[in-house]
């Protein structure tokens, strides 16, 4: 599920579709809010890739540190404040499937980031189960793999850096 310039805007066409994106102003900006929570999370993960390897341990650290004593708190504490399954309007919402593509990517850095958080833990199992959201995750699917040494050469030579 990885992050690109273009991953918004197709969510957010398709949360307009399929009416994701709140019933009202004020669902729609708490929403906003915490997609771009998610997308502050997210830019620290983006440039790992590239990062050089005497930098990754420590920028890793630094990401294992944010992310476990700022971002995910700060999302589970939205679940626990009110008990609902979802976090706008106890429904599933864009800002639910933004947090559970950063959840996976999370795990992929590190599985045991989630296990102080139970409730984004069961979120993610709940949007995960959702027929579609299954299928996507199945082997051979649409879904991109975490960023490898091969995949990484390829963009290189792609784009000459």
């Amino acid at each position: 599920m990885g992050w690109s310039w273009c991953s918004r805007p197709i969510l957010n066409y398709n949360a307009a579709k399929h009416n994701l994106s709140g019933r009202d102003t004020k669902e729609r900006a708490l929403i906003d809010m915490y997609i771009e929570g998610v997308a502050d999370l997210n830019a620290k993960f983006r440039p790992l890739p590239v990062t050089p390897p005497d930098e990754k341990d420590a920028k890793i650290t630094l990401i294992k540190e944010s992310t476990t004593n700022r971002y995910l708190p700060a999302f589970e504490n939205v679940l626990k404040s009110h008990g609902q399954d979802y976090l706008v309007g106890n429904r599933l919402s864009r800002a639910d499937i933004h947090l559970v593509e950063l959840l996976y990517l999370v795990e992929e850095l590190d599985p045991n980031l989630l296990a102080n958080f139970p409730l984004l833990k069961a979120l993610k199992t709940r949007i995960s189960n959702l027929p579609t959201v299954k299928k996507f995750l199945q082997p051979g699917s649409p879904r991109k793999p975490p960023v490898d040494e091969k995949i990484l050469e390829k963009a290189r030579k792609i784009l000459k850096f």
